[in-house]
């Protein structure tokens, strides 16, 4: 029959660390028990599905990466549909919901989701579900769940409709006034009680899955001085709740000890981004004083064996592992400290009930397991409420399971942000916390993400240092917390501190065997070139740059290229150039005040300005106490403002370029005010005007950022 109708929808993720796709199995997963079929695919997999025939709906899970592209899994999509040359009823006889993730600590917030739902609605596509952007700022989960909760109510909706298409299409005489619905309320959608608490009742979920289940009364037992909600301990109403809890994950690893003979990968096998280079590190300096509430470093990688490029502004990526005591610390847990060297081969388990169950692209089909949990697995991610999921079934303890159970419902939703999300609470931590909790490799196999190479930016030019690479940052600290009470380094530059060490403290147990220099360590990198964050293509343009701490690291590698262009061709015309730096104190902070070169100190900053590469240096201290009766200006972007007019000139008169690096909640949208003002004052328009001004500066790539929260 022409009329029957089959629930199935077509599910894509588009995703960049996992979050998209781990939400998409999600709704995979509760799609069944809802009355729908599920077919999922990477939206990279084009030769799986066909938007271009595709007469279900479309549901769409995409996060964004960078300052605001599209996942690299979703480029060749995007590309795709951007075709210039497609009508603009292309897709005409599409429906979908999107649901987009980003952090609003970023100026195109969830812009890979917005590019996608733009062009899809430009090209003829109908929303059959208001499109959600999730903020990674404040919790996913407060858009995601009920997002997913409206889901349901919604495809209903459309199903229902396009079978009253259908009839008329068949030539039906009648059609039930049930099937005449009008469209569906989109706050209905998104914020019925009843649609959020809907059961889960197929026979592959079981009865303590079920969304709104009765839990038995457990209560903690709790001294009388807990009053106050921690990681281990709640209080009413969470406490004596009856919970909403997601369905259990499906396992679907499978892992065989073998013998402890063999060869680990590669590290290059890990990633699948290009190229990995094996350089050494040659050099390292630690730019601030012993006394600095933070410590910068500066190392200097030998690229001149590799066919390794790149252009100042560009950004690479440092392969790192997981701290050693850590792994090791995890090991004990696990009760596997004697099977860390022995190899095991992961499979698929037979007769799993994940949809499309694979080996993560990120596990070795063989390797040790020491080498899984060192350089696979982000073993230090915040668990997301499916691992928590999970870890219930592997606790024995019954306080310790109901409160793991609270902080993966929804009514734990607010001790989950606090006490595990805002606080950084990883695997380890809460394996102290809820000791009984013994999972299985298989599980953390599962659950956890891929272990994320780290991007940081060149702050070199290999036109003024052939064959050199050099790059700056801060080493990372994470103080200790009452959820977390071991404070920690950051992965990767713990790491690399740790591996520079010799370099920064040369001694006799450093040095080579011939009482030389110290042992040359060796460090895996490949490239992630910015496609914008580069100088203007015409010297003579003038351009700024705000980079307060180590956000000054990529104005370096662009003074260093600015110079070798003045030494070689001295009949070009230049555009000035400004530098506003600021740092917490001048004699502890001031990077690059003094850069070590071998034997020599350089002033680097002031040698470009006393050349004429620099031409204007404007610097601040926000630590530094004043006794001027008129106090110093302390932030960059108060210092920005004091040169109004010639932020204006530069952009209006000049079309200049303005170029800001550094942290963003703190620095980068005070900036972005400060230019804001400017504008408004200068053009003599309000604040709106100023703002369309500025996006304009923004869509010409004029303005341009490289920030991080």
């Amino acid at each position: 029959m022409c009329c029957d109708l089959k629930r199935r929808f077509l599910l894509l993720y588009a995703t960049q660390k996992g979050q998209a796709k781990a939400i998409a199995e999600e709704i995979w997963q509760q799609a069944g028990a809802h009355g729908f079929e599920a077919e999922m695919h990477c939206i990279s997999e084009m030769d799986k599905y066909n938007l271009e025939t595709e007469k279900d709906p479309v549901v769409i899970v995409i996060s964004t990466t960078g300052t605001g592209d599209p996942p690299d899994t979703a480029r060749k999509f995007v590309k795709r549909i951007q075709d210039t040359t497609l009508p603009p009823d292309h897709f005409a006889h599409l429906q979908y919901g999107l649901l987009g993730l980003g952090d609003s600590e970023y100026t195109f917030f969830c812009n890979g989701g917005k590019t996608v739902d733009r062009r899809l609605q430009e090209l003829g596509a109908q929303h059959f579900y208001d499109t959600g952007l999730a903020d990674d700022c404040v919790g996913l989960e407060l858009v995601v769940d009920p997002w997913i909760d409206g889901l349901w109510l919604a495809l209903s909706e459309a199903f229902i409709l396009q079978k009253e298409k259908e009839s008329m299409s068949c030539n039906a005489n009648t059609v039930s006034s049930s099937l005449s619905a009008a469209p569906p309320n989109m706050d209905e959608l998104n914020l019925s009680t009843e649609v959020r608490n809907l059961k889960l009742e197929d026979e592959g979920v079981r009865s303590s899955d079920v969304l709104s289940q009765k839990l038995v009364d457990i209560h903690l037992a709790a001294s009388t001085r807990d009053t106050e909600p921690s990681l281990v301990h709640s209080v009413p109403p969470v406490s004596q709740s009856a919970l909403n809890i997601p369905a259990l994950p499906p396992d679907y690893i499978e892992v065989e000890f073998q013998d402890t003979h063999g060869e680990n990968p590669h590290l290059s096998s890990l990633i699948s981004e290009g190229t990995a280079f094996e350089v050494p590190v040659t050099r390292a300096v630690q730019l601030t004083r012993e006394d600095a509430i933070k410590t910068a470093l500066l190392l200097e990688l030998d690229i001149a064996d590799t066919v390794f490029d790149y252009q100042p502004g560009d950004a690479f990526c440092v392969i790192c592992p997981n701290n050693v005591s850590e792994v090791e610390e995890l090991l004990q847990i696990l009760g596997l400290s004697e099977k860390g060297d022995y190899f095991i081969c992961v499979k698929v388990k037979q007769g799993t009930k994940k949809k499309g169950a694979a080996i993560p692209q990120h596990i070795p089909a063989r390797s040790t397991v020491k080498f899984i949990l060192t350089w696979c697995l982000e073993i230090r991610a915040i668990p997301k409420k499916a691992f928590l999921r999970a870890l219930v079934e592997c606790t024995s303890d019954v306080g310790e399971k109901r409160r793991l159970q609270e902080l993966c419902s929804r009514q734990g939703a607010s001790d989950y942000t606090r006490f595990i999300r805002e606080s950084n609470v990883c695997l380890l931590d809460l394996l102290h916390a809820f000791p009984s909790c013994k999972p299985s490799l298989n599980l953390l196999i599962e659950h956890l993400p891929k272990l994320q190479a780290r991007s940081y930016s060149v702050s070199s030019s290999n036109l003024y240092q052939p064959g050199r690479l050099c790059f700056l940052f801060n080493i990372v600290e994470f103080p200790t917390c009452p959820a977390r009470p071991v404070s920690r380094k950051g992965v990767c530059t713990g790491w690399l501190a740790e591996l520079v060490a010799p370099l920064l403290h040369p001694s006799k147990n450093t040095l080579d065997a011939k009482g030389g220099s110290p042992s040359t360590e060796k460090i895996s990198i490949f490239a992630r070139p910015n496609n914008t964050f580069h100088l203007p293509a015409d010297p003579s343009v003038p351009f700024m740059m705000v980079g307060p701490g180590t956000g000054i690291s990529p104005f370096i590698g662009f003074l260093q290229h600015r110079q070798k262009l003045r030494e070689e061709h001295t009949d070009w015309e230049f555009g000035e150039t400004w530098l506003f730096f600021g740092c917490r104190h001048q004699d502890r902070d001031y990077l690059f005040k003094q850069v070590h070169c071998l034997t020599l100190i350089s002033d680097e900053l002031r040698c470009f300005l006393e050349n004429g590469t620099l031409t204007h240096l404007k610097v601040c201290f926000s630590r530094d106490s004043s006794t001027a009766e008129v106090p110093s200006p302390k932030y960059v972007q108060e210092v920005v403002r004091l040169y109004a007019k010639e932020v204006a000139r530069v952009l209006l008169q000049e079309r200049g370029y303005f170029y800001v690096c550094g942290d963003k909640k703190h620095m980068a949208d005070g900036v972005s005010d400060a230019v804001v003002d400017i504008l408004s004052i200068e053009m003599k328009v309000d604040k709106l005007e100023a703002m369309k001004t500025l996006a304009m500066l923004r869509e010409a790539k004029r303005y341009l950022q490289d920030v991080w929260s």
